[in-house]
């Protein structure tokens, strides 16, 4: 075979990957997401370390970086699990995370705004509190007051705030996939 013809087969190869539906699939579920199995950079203007309660408090402009993944907030604390390793010793696991006061949370396709937030590590569950939380995806907007997203199952609600849940469907997002 020559040259031409092998980057052909491989420019078709690739571009059948990049639209297989796995893949797909796999590039829409690395949203606002934490893991319990990747290492979280925390920053803040303050820490005080409840070591009897398993409790970390950060405060002063919070920020949280795990891969792509970014958090700000004005507070927050850390629950670990009991039984755990020292928490000053950087060995306890993370139960829990709370987050209070202009949370954003940001990602390479998402961005969130709330007041209040919580990831539990366990069952990977993310709660964002606010009035409104909106929620941005590549021009489109989804605004209410209470987003619960389910990472293993993927399954999202977005509660409203007494009124309705208001969604701003841009067509030309479809279009960048």
């Amino acid at each position: 075979m020559d040259a031409p013809r092998i980057t052909a087969l491989l420019t078709i190869i690739a571009a059948s990957m990049l639209w297989s539906p796995a893949v797909h699939a796999q590039s829409r579920d690395s949203g606002l997401a934490l893991s319990n199995d990747k290492p979280i950079q925390i920053e803040s203007d303050n820490l005080e370390i409840r070591e009897q309660e398993k409790r970390a408090y950060f405060t002063g402009n919070v920020r949280v970086a795990q891969g792509e993944m970014n958090l700000r907030a004005s507070k927050m604390t850390v629950y670990y699990r009991s039984g755990a390793k020292s928490i000053a010793a950087g060995g306890a696991d993370i139960d829990r995370i709370e987050v209070s006061g202009n949370v954003r949370l940001s990602s390479a396709t998402q961005q969130a705004t709330a007041d209040t937030g919580s990831f539990d590590m366990v069952s990977e569950v993310l709660v964002l509190n606010g009035n409104p939380v909106v929620l941005s995806e590549r021009g489109n907007v989804f605004t209410g007051c209470k987003l619960t997203v389910q990472m293993k199952s993927g399954l999202a609600n977005l509660g409203s705030c007494g009124n309705r849940v208001k969604i701003l469907i841009d067509p030309k997002s479809n279009k960048s996939n």
